[in-house]
């Protein structure tokens, strides 16, 4: 007699509250990563219009039509481009400027002039990016930090020191994971933007009439009667729209069905509250004009204020050190950055890493900016020329991969986006006008790193053909004649990223040591997109003959590689690899300048980033008396 069947605990109901749980705590850690850069754009998007050496003249129509054109950039650029059209072009769940380029690349195989054009698009938008993601922690924080010279003029030179410390505490705890790191800002954020829409409303209901700037027609009536005005505020208006690319470039760690929760539900209306509530205080008041932010607050709850600005800058900060981990981690995937030591913090959501290397120069690098600028207004004009640029190639890639790939609502995208071409180079153009205040800082940077991403993965191609010349592939070697050697005992171990390949370390040891082990491993690291791999399924073995063997070691992308503990694991009657018996050979190029196709200096940025890798032996945790390096000079 069959027992009764017992309610199942994983059905349907349970499952749909799980997924619901999951999706707001999904939701409310992203509020505190992907939303904090343009959540605190209101600190001084609306301020820079009438401050500055490109101010435009204090008026009413001038009020109204700045906050008429913000209100309609953001309603287009932001909830329609990007959250509503450039987040459906993941790749493999990432988003950003190159997985975008990832995605482009792959449709134009066929076409190699196409295809270079796309790339360095791509990558040169991916240069720009880090721009964004280093001025981005200067700005944020330092325009919090001046509202203490509101409060008390009295701590007006204590801004810098404040405003470093604070970036070094920032710095410090991105090693927890963005995960982490999110759940802890983000009820922090959500109070923000709530205060937010409490202080713009409470400025609307004591000036109505800035309500008539909901219509479009007030931007369009300025943009006719005042042409060179208008191409001005342009600028003022696009740092509304800052956090656009970095919420893009986010997409990874959160997923996108929480990024538009979160920004139609909260954060869009928010902003738009507050903004129409300084241009109200403006109206009431012209000589609040110089920071309309902190001056809609009662004077009693303007300390408070500024503690909550500087948190929600800190966050805001977050936004594009996340995305930064995200652009190094694709960047070496593809092939732009040599290894570089990449944690993952999650179980459940493989985009939230952790990049060492990337944080402490990005500290540096945005130290050195505060020192260098002083004020959130002297970065305001940098900060515009990053992100303009990375938004247009966003656009024009994402418009590239709609018209060559078989997309739902082709033709209308094709218009929108389109359109949005044209007013994206509209703000580009305004923001060129200001490369002498320091709009070259970010196109300077910008055309370094992108000739640091071109070099590596032009170079890597390079030694990657001289290879390809010397390598036998792996069929013809075990199966073919051997060289006629001396075998010794015990058992060598030697790493190869292509199976089908006999490895440059094997020829390079019978060429110094004319000898070849008893037994020759063959070992390939495939890195899964699963958090853990069990032990059961972390070992592939296959005997390619009497003495040589292919092991296949699998790794989740939770876990940090460790051969020598996978190897552990490997049992098997002839094989033998005990510590005392067992050598890992790996091959290490070294670059010298030659008659290649790399000029000299290129050559020696190359050599220089190659020194800078994470060697093999430490990445996979070999134990250092048991592994041979074997050296070659490849010329370039």
């Amino acid at each position: 007699m069959s027992s009764p069947a017992l309610p199942n605990p994983a059905g349907p109901e349970h499952t749909a509250i799980h997924d619901r749980s999951g999706l707001v705590a999904l939701t409310l850690a992203a509020l505190g990563i992907v939303f904090g850069d343009i959540g605190t754009s209101p600190l001084y998007a609306f301020k820079e219009a009438f401050n500055g050496p490109h101010a435009l003249p204090l008026s009413p129509e001038s009020v109204l039509a700045t906050l008429s054109a913000l209100l309609w950039a953001v309603l287009l650029i932001v909830s329609v481009k990007y959250v509503w059209i450039v987040l459906k072009y993941d790749n493999e769940g990432e988003g950003g400027v190159l997985a975008l380029t990832a995605l482009a690349h792959r449709l134009t195989h066929d076409a190699p002039r196409r295809s270079l054009l796309v790339v360095s698009a791509g990558v040169f938008a991916a240069a720009l990016f880090y721009g964004d993601a280093i001025i981005t922690p200067a700005i944020s924080v330092l325009s919090a930090v001046e509202g203490i010279s509101v409060a008390t003029p009295r701590f007006e030179h204590f801004i810098e020191p404040i405003t470093i410390g604070i970036l070094i505490g920032l710095f410090l705890i991105q090693k927890k994971g963005t995960g982490s790191v999110g759940r802890l800002f983000g009820p922090i954020t959500v109070l923000w933007f709530v205060c937010l829409a409490a202080m713009g409303a409470h400025s609307i209901i004591q000036t109505p009439e800035v309500l008539q700037a909901v219509n479009p027609m007030h931007a369009l009536r300025f943009a006719v009667d005042r042409p060179g005005s208008a191409f001005v505020l342009l600028s003022a208006v696009f740092l509304a729209l800052t956090g656009g690319e970095a919420l893009y470039a986010d997409m990874g760690h959160f997923g996108r069905k929480a990024v538009r929760i979160a920004w139609y539900g909260l954060v869009f209306p928010c902003l738009m509250v507050n903004y129409f509530g300084q241009g109200a205080l403006v109206l009431r008041d012209a000589s609040a004009v110089s920071n309309p932010f902190f001056l809609m607050a009662p004077q009693g709850w303007l300390i408070p204020l500024v503690m909550l600005a500087t948190a929600a800058t800190v966050i805001a900060s977050q936004a594009t050190i996340s995305g930064a981990y995200s652009m190094t981690l694709q960047a070496s995937r593809l092939g732009y950055l040599p290894r570089v030591r990449i944690l993952h913090t999650s179980d459940s959501e493989q985009g939230q890493i952790y990049v060492p290397t990337i944080n402490w120069l990005m500290l540096l690098a945005v130290i050195a900016l505060v020192l260098a600028f002083k004020s959130s207004g002297a970065l305001a004009a940098a900060y515009g020329i990053a992100v303009s640029g990375t938004m247009i190639i966003t656009t024009l890639l994402t418009l590239f991969v709609t018209r060559v790939s078989a997309r739902t609502l082709r033709r209308p995208t094709l218009i929108a986006l389109g359109a949005f071409t044209v007013l994206e180079l509209g703000f580009f153009a305004s923001n060129l006008s200001k490369l002498s205040e320091g709009g070259w800082f970010p196109l300077t940077l910008g055309a370094l790193i992108f000739l640091a991403l071109t070099t590596w993965k032009e170079g890597s191609m390079l030694v990657a053909d001289q290879r390809r010349r010397i390598d036998i592939p792996m069929d013809d070697f075990i199966h073919g004649p051997r060289p006629d050697v001396p075998h010794v005992t015990g058992t060598a171990v030697y790493l190869t990223s292509d199976p089908s390949i006999v490895p440059s370390a094997l020829f390079h040891n019978l060429k110094h040591y004319k000898v070849m082990h008893a037994h020759t491993v063959f070992l390939h690291v495939v890195n899964d997109n699963i958090p853990y791999v069990s032990d059961a399924e972390r070992l592939e073995v296959a005997q390619l003959d009497a003495s040589a063997w292919r092991v296949t070691v699998r790794f989740g992308f939770r876990e940090e590689p460790d051969i020598p503990r996978a190897l552990a694991l490997l049992k098997h009657a002839t094989l033998d690899l005990a510590p005392m018996s067992t050598t890992y050979f790996v091959a290490r190029a070294t670059i010298v300048d030659g008659p290649g196709a790399l000029p000299a200096w290129r050559c020696a940025l190359f050599s220089w980033m190659t020194r800078q890798a994470e060697g093999a032996a430490t990445y996979y945790r070999l134990p250092a008396n048991q592994v041979v390096e074997l050296g070659t000079q490849v010329m370039l």
